[in-house]
């Protein structure tokens, strides 16, 4: 596997893999001297129906004989590639982990502010969820 994400040409303006870079925003790679001078060597434009893009883990969903052209994609860019390729399930259950993420990060801060403030160990895990020992682990630190 690679680190870069790959813009490829498909035959026609059929459908097929990968994303039309364009539905991502204008990824900054878009606008560097080398993406230019290989579309212009193929005769497309940015938005052509032809070009599009996937993440480094799914290169092999190129098809054999394409034309390709490895480019960097910042984190935020990738995670657009990722979620406007993957199926609208996929993306459900990521936007719940991702909620979950942001709900638990600092949450050993938090749980070492309620009991500073004098909020009871048991009742810190009766109103969290979390499991009693964790908030008596956070309490000894």
């Amino acid at each position: 596997m690679t680190d870069d994400a790959y813009l490829f040409l498909v035959d026609g303006a059929a459908e097929g893999p990968g994303v039309p870079p364009a539905e991502l925003g204008e990824p900054a790679c878009m606008d560097t001297s080398a993406v230019s001078a290989w579309l212009a060597a193929h005769d497309v434009t940015a938005v052509s129906p032809r070009l599009r893009i996937v993440p480094p883990e799914e290169t092999d969903l190129i098809p054999s004989g394409a034309e390709r052209l490895p480019v960097p994609l910042s984190e935020e860019e990738l995670t657009r590639l990722r979620r406007r390729q993957a199926p609208a399930a996929t993306t459900a259950i990521e936007d719940e982990l991702l909620a979950y993420r942001d709900c638990a990060d600092g949450r050993d801060e938090l749980l070492a502010r309620a009991l500073a403030a004098g909020v009871p160990a048991h009742r810190v895990a009766e109103l969290t969820g979390e499991d009693l020992r964790v908030v008596q682990a956070v309490a000894q630190r």
